[in-house]
């Protein structure tokens, strides 16, 4: 897994870049249209999120659900990342938990 041709670092480097985490989270307990995202994430560019969904997508972390009428485009998280979630969530947990404490 540390090799650099190892397919799991580039997923892993998606997850954890500065933007992916806070997506993922933002993601766990429900589906998100790309503006109702960018309003959950403060600080993220438009440009860096649709970069960051679409190297999510790409992973299969993320699953985007297009409507044609009226147009709409909403985002979820697969099967894959629900798993990877629970994770990240009790990360986050300890670590709010630990800052408020301080």
């Amino acid at each position: 897994m540390f090799h650099t041709g190892c397919p799991a670092r580039t997923v892993l480097g998606h997850v954890t870049s500065r933007w992916g985490v806070w997506i993922l989270i933002s993601l766990r307990d429900k589906e998100l249209r790309f503006c109702e995202l960018r309003e959950s994430i403060r600080g993220i560019s438009e440009k860096m999120l649709a970069q960051s969904l679409r190297a999510l997508v790409e992973d299969g972390l993320v699953w985007r659900h297009v409507e044609p009428a009226p147009p709409q485009v909403t985002y979820c998280l697969t099967e894959f990342d629900r798993d990877l979630g629970a994770p990240l969530d009790d990360l986050f947990g300890r670590i709010t938990q630990r800052l408020s404490s301080q």
